[in-house]
């Protein structure tokens, strides 16, 4: 059973940067493709970015440009770089493994991914 865990959340001031980073443990292949999520209080769950098992990423619009995601498949690890950010990117920060959908349209639907950790928090303060 594969388990992920989110950590690096905290508190910062606009313009600032964080990078979270995801673990993944138990019967974990590196073929899964992997994204990044985030919800914040009163709206629905949103892709921020996703990696697909053969390298390609996506990113939402609203992040593209100042965030960065990448794997380590050595070490089963996922991340995301956040630079510049805003207030607007304050949410509780999900990442997610085991994507059964097709990539070049759904790369960042919550429903297409089948293993989710128990988030990560993340404040920007202005």
């Amino acid at each position: 059973q594969v388990k992920l865990v989110e950590s690096g959340g905290g508190s910062v001031k606009a313009g600032g940067s964080l990078r979270l980073s995801c673990a993944a443990s138990g019967d974990y292949p590196a073929t899964y493709s992997m994204a990044w999520f985030r919800q914040a209080p009163g709206k629905e769950r949103e892709g921020v970015a996703a990696i697909a098992n053969f390298g390609g990423t996506t990113y939402a619009a609203s992040v593209k440009g100042r965030f960065s995601i990448s794997r380590d498949n050595s070490k089963n690890t996922l991340d995301l770089e956040m630079n510049n950010l805003k207030p607007e990117d304050t949410a509780m920060y999900y990442c997610a493994a085991r994507f059964a959908c097709t990539w070049a349209s759904d790369s960042l639907r919550d429903n297409c991914y089948s293993i989710w950790g128990p988030g990560t928090q993340v404040i920007v303060s202005s």
